[in-house]
């Protein structure tokens, strides 16, 4: 009787930690993009902007931008916003012209987890 009541205590315990962390268990998703994916602008932005679900490492976070002609376009290096850490900044080193563009982004958060994936948004 003390074998079982000893394991379940300890199922207890591993199930109340498991539901007191789950930041421990988190990722950083994509909340909110400038340009919006989908989004079909006026004019050329002159940066991404990604916000995330939860802070980020600048260090090995960044994103490629592909052009309507399948040519990847020149982008500065992305940086994180210092005054929102979950907010990832890329540069665009020229103007979009018309066309669709695909952004493919890959971000690791602090806590270490690695997260990626893609949205479309238009020039007119």
């Amino acid at each position: 009787m003390a074998s079982s009541a000893s394991s379940l205590r300890y199922t207890l315990i591993a199930l109340a930690s498991v539901l007191t962390a789950p930041a421990a268990f988190a990722h950083a998703h994509l909340t909110q993009q400038n340009p919006a994916a989908n989004a079909q602008v006026s004019a050329s932005p002159q940066a991404l902007t990604m916000t995330f679900s939860e802070g980020i490492e600048p260090a090995f976070s960044g994103a490629t931008l592909t052009g309507p002609k399948q040519e990847q376009i020149k982008t500065g290096k992305a940086t994180r916003n210092e005054q929102d850490k979950k907010q990832l900044i890329i540069p665009l080193a020229q103007s979009l012209d018309a066309g669709t563009y695909t952004v493919d982004w890959h971000v690791v958060s602090v806590d270490g987890h690695k997260t990626k994936g893609h949205y479309t948004f238009s020039v007119k």
